[in-house]
């Protein structure tokens, strides 16, 4: 005879339907009523704000999301992207075929997060030291920071090149701006620098034109509206 006593059956079958029954999402909130506490419910979660970093440059396959933030993992990961679809930031789509992946992508409302990395990005260039050995580099990490610098160069589309990798950036005629990872089509203007200057120019250390001046960044145009006096000394 098995030594189970009532008691202990009826409370391995609570554990059971327990265990059975779906789990609920955990409720993250301040519980005030103000916006700056409510938009910290939406997007203050470690990574939300890296993974709208990376999708602003363009939809991205979940694959190419976890290369592009090291450190995090896959079930945290998985997490926010549900956290951010049910919060109506990203959306999932399924590529026509020949393709067999889904992608995410930003919704209207989650591209209007770009000026508030903009402002943190300002905010925290001035800190941004050369990177530690265990420190992550990609090229496009640069491209929020150097979105106002580069507007220098007026409107068009802006080809980046580092050490590190590619990116570009879309100038329109009325200052707005966007950028993406990799290289652009057909670039107005290719631009070749390093890490070094990017921190310099995102922290107002330098000048595009002073970068352009000492040889530390050159730029040439393409196309009918090539300008060779435009390109640097080095």
């Amino acid at each position: 005879m098995l030594g189970f006593t009532k008691f202990e059956l009826g409370k391995s079958n609570n554990m059971s339907r327990l265990r059975d029954m779906p789990r609920q999402p955990r409720r993250r909130s301040y519980d005030q009523h103000c916006a700056a506490a409510h938009a910290l419910d939406l997007v203050g979660d470690r990574w939300t704000l890296l993974v709208v970093r990376e999708l602003l440059a363009g939809p991205r396959r979940y694959t190419d999301l976890h290369a592009d933030l090291p450190g995090v993992s896959t079930d945290m990961l998985a997490g926010r992207l549900k956290d951010m679809e049910a919060t109506g930031l990203v959306t999932r789509r399924r590529l026509p075929p020949p393709a067999s992946a889904s992608v995410y992508e930003l919704t209207p409302r989650g591209r209007d997060l770009l000026p508030v990395l903009r402002a943190l990005a300002d905010w925290g260039a001035p800190d941004l030291a050369e990177p530690r050995p265990t420190d992550a580099v990609r090229a496009h990490w640069f491209a929020v920071p150097l979105l106002g610098p580069l507007t220098e160069l007026g409107p068009g589309v802006v080809q980046v090149t580092l050490d590190e990798g590619e990116f570009h950036v879309r100038i329109g005629a009325d200052g707005g701006v966007a950028y993406g990872d990799g290289a652009a089509d057909a670039p107005d203007v290719r631009l070749r620098t390093d890490a070094a200057t990017c921190r310099a120019l995102a922290a107002g250390e330098r000048t595009l034109a002073e970068a352009l001046e000492s040889g530390r960044a050159e730029v040439r145009r393409t196309g009918a509206a090539a300008e060779p006096a435009a390109t640097g000394a080095g």
